[in-house]
């Protein structure tokens, strides 16, 4: 019962954070998620389902959000004319800077999680 209630408090703790990113920055976290991803370069949809742990139709919808923002671009596949590829445009740059300028502040204490 001790690991189901810490579960409980990680999970309240993350959407009270996610609350608050989403104020200062005016985007939900899976999207802050998409573009943290792509800090390294271009990836396909399917890579950054990957590398985020959602579905690829969910990635689609929330990269389709991120794009709507123009936080991100698409380029089509040299090789492969269907495949996309996302990079983080100019905006996306600004706004992942932003994000990394800040803290993380859970209000669940970390160091519960060690013990």
């Amino acid at each position: 019962m001790k690991r189901l209630c810490l579960i409980r408090d990680i999970c309240r703790s993350i959407s009270e954070y996610e609350q608050e990113f989403q104020k200062e920055h005016g985007i939900c976290l899976n999207e802050g998620m998409v573009i943290c991803s792509l800090k390294e370069g271009k990836l396909s949809s399917g890579e950054i389902a990957k590398k985020i742990n959602l579905t690829c139709s969910n990635t689609s919808k929330v990269i389709r959000s991120v794009e709507d923002k123009s936080f991100i671009e698409r380029d089509m596949g040299v090789e492969d004319k269907r495949q996309m590829y996302f990079s983080l445009t100019e905006k996306g740059a600004a706004i992942l800077s932003e994000i990394e300028a800040v803290d993380i502040n859970l209000t669940y204490p970390l160091d519960k999680l060690v013990s």
